[in-house]
């Protein structure tokens, strides 16, 4: 089966801002933030949709419309400057936990990754809270097997909560070497 690339790539939501570029025509290019009914509003132009679409449909659309009256052939380039509508939050046992922007496909390896890996009192599994059609469910991968490639590397969704748990051996652990004096370490 092969794989229908717009479907995979990065969908436009409101809060993100918007680089927007006409050839030849300056006044028209610029920066817009997404506004939350999904709309980005240009010159001469007005309110055009913008959420739930990859920037090239943006960059067709705008052509199209400044086309139809203003411009002829007009050439539209639409980048996405700030991904702020999908995010995730990753929490836990992570050096770097926080709220991750997603752009466009991203397995849970590679949010590991971006929060710098698992810390030292990891239990080396995450867990994945999801909501989907009103319903949460929870799914538990170990990184480990991830790696080795025994097991699937998971795409993250927005809205997803990604929690890495600790080891409560490694915890304990790690209090009893920080409690014990250098001395008393050295005669173990």
């Amino acid at each position: 089966m092969v794989a229908n690339p717009s479907s995979t790539a990065y969908k436009i939501g409101p809060q993100d801002i918007l680089d927007i570029s006409v050839f030849k025509a300056p006044e028209l290019s610029k920066s817009v933030q997404v506004a939350d009914n999904g709309m980005i509003n240009l010159p001469l132009l007005d309110d055009v949709q913008a959420s739930g679409k990859t920037a090239q449909e943006v960059e067709r659309d705008l052509a199209t419309k400044l086309g139809s009256k203003y411009l002829q052939k007009p050439q539209v380039t639409v980048f996405v400057k700030e991904y702020n509508s999908q995010r995730v939050t990753l929490e836990g046992a992570v050096k770097k936990p926080g709220v991750y922007p997603i752009r466009g496909r991203m397995t849970l390896l590679q949010l590991a990754a971006t929060s710098e890996g698992l810390t030292d009192i990891s239990d080396s599994t995450m867990v994945i809270f999801r909501v989907t059609g009103g319903t949460r469910t929870a799914a538990k991968f170990d990184i480990a097997d991830i790696r080795s490639g025994s097991t699937p590397d998971p795409l993250v969704q927005s809205g997803d909560v990604i929690i890495a748990p600790t080891s409560a051996f490694k915890e304990a652990y790690g209090v009893v070497l920080k409690a014990l004096p250098l001395a008393a370490f050295a005669a173990l």
